[in-house]
């Protein structure tokens, strides 16, 4: 929704929001943002808490699981926590994170998309076969691949996934069809073009003599240098932090509200402290043989997305857009908002991102085959299930793409954490099935609060 910065006194005292409106109704602080009431950090954690009890909880239920999660491992297995299990536990968890980032932009607008998984599976086969040498003809049991630069290849995987993800938003957008039914189809049909292109044999991306291939491999595999790991820490944090203190300053020259400089300050600490723990257990080295230290580039890349879609969510017309859509359809239609538009973007956002997570996903299980394709059916409950778990709600208008990291990380963890402790996949379905539907019910009960003391 709409962030209040502009509409209200730049001093607003939580005694005077709780009193009456010239109206004679009285403020909800519960739908108040805590920056607009706050004048301290102190009155900034009371606000935040009566958002809470108000059933706006935030990310605060996924990080407590997350601290369940690390805590219950670490006590049955002393490897859980260990730098090189972290690491790994990180890069398994990107395939979800992106997934449910991708899941989010359909479930903010109360709509789903269960072709996330085949569109990755479909741009996995895609940008491995393009970046595959070519061969004479003469010679049959040779790979005859376009050779293609892996930038190119690249940029064409992503075109080709962003066109899915246009076709699925026009039929639900301006055909009005169920979102389930439209992306159900797709699913099918992106399998089988998946496994026509593979030809029913696998395509491998592990020749470090090809250029293309070993580019693509690099993508989930490689890794900064430590030094040059600590020097994009310190060059993200500095720049965040002018970013944010200039912001700050700028709204207060205007008499605009502001959070207090405490928040804004803790703010850049806890990204300094986060930044620096990840480095820091990155730079530790992580192989049997060998060495392998640094942070992986896939590492950078979760956090780029993610750093650009929150900008494009919380700080653009377009994602006040998709909120508005998300909560009150009609109401943003009165509004003069072009729900057509906005649900075939969203949706087009969603199938990129898929394909981001396809190339990545290319680039993790180096091969390809039928089988792969067809397991990745399933990832498409798993990226519901991390967004939901990280705190976007089923019912549209509620969520942000943090949710989907910190949800996949959830989900990331209790498979690591069980397959160290030997336990079967199956019963590994039934603990994530489990932190799935308790989730759906924090939200339910979330909503069901909050209507409540409406």
């Amino acid at each position: 929704m709409a962030r209040i910065d502009s509409d209200l006194p730049p001093a607003v005292s939580p005694a005077a929001a709780s009193a009456a409106d010239p109206g004679g109704a009285a403020i909800d602080l519960g739908a108040v943002p805590p920056e607009i009431l706050a004048h301290s950090l102190a009155e900034y954690v009371r606000g935040w808490w009566v958002k809470v009890k108000a059933g706006d909880s935030g990310v605060l239920p996924v990080v407590l699981g997350i601290v369940v999660v690390a805590v219950v491992f670490q006590v049955v297995n002393a490897k859980f926590l260990s730098p090189q299990n972290l690491v790994n536990l990180f890069e398994q968890s990107s395939i979800y994170m992106l997934l449910a980032m991708a899941e989010i932009f359909a479930l903010l607008l109360a709509e789903i998309d269960l072709s996330v998984g085949l569109v990755m599976g479909l741009a996995a086969v895609v940008v491995a076969e393009l970046v595959q040498p070519s061969a004479p003809a003469s010679c049959q049991f040779c790979t005859h691949g376009l050779a293609w630069p892996a930038w190119l290849a690249i940029a064409v995987t992503l075109l080709i996934a962003s066109g899915v993800g246009a076709i699925q938003g026009t039929l639900v957008a301006r055909f009005r069809m169920p979102s389930f039914i439209v992306t159900l189809g797709t699913l099918l049909v992106l399998e089988g073009a998946a496994i026509i292109v593979l030809h029913g044999s696998a395509v491998a991306v592990s020749n470090k003599y090809v250029s293309g291939e070993r580019t693509i491999y690099d993508i989930f595999w490689g890794v900064f240098s430590p030094l040059v790991s600590w020097i994009l820490l310190i060059v993200v944090v500095a720049v965040t932090a002018a970013a944010l203190l200039r912001r700050d300053l700028s709204k207060r020259r205007r008499g605009l509200v502001t959070p207090p400089l405490g928040i804004t300050l803790l703010r850049i600490l806890l990204l300094a402290g986060a930044g620096a723990l990840v480095v820091g257990l990155s730079n530790v080295n992580r192989a049997h043989v060998g060495t392998i230290e640094g942070v992986p580039f896939i590492i950078a890349i979760v956090l780029a997305l993610l750093f650009i879609y929150t900008i494009l969510l919380q700080r653009t017309r377009f994602g006040r857009y998709v909120y508005a859509i998300g909560g009150n359809p009609e109401a943003a239609r009165r509004a003069g908002v072009k729900l057509t538009s906005v649900r075939i973007w969203c949706f087009v956002l969603a199938a990129l991102t898929s394909g981001v997570a396809g190339i990545l996903f290319a680039s993790w299980q180096v091969s390809i085959t039928v089988n792969i394709i067809q397991a990745a059916n399933g990832y498409v409950l798993l990226a519901v299930a991390a967004a939901v778990i990280g705190g976007t709600s089923l019912f549209g208008g509620r969520g942000r793409t943090i949710h989907g990291v910190l949800g996949g990380l959830v989900i990331g963890g209790i498979y690591n954490g069980l397959y160290l402790i030997g336990v079967p996949s199956a019963w590994i379905d039934v603990a994530v099935a489990g932190v799935l539907v308790a989730a759906g019910t924090i939200d339910v009960l979330s909503r069901r609060t909050a209507r409540s003391q409406a």
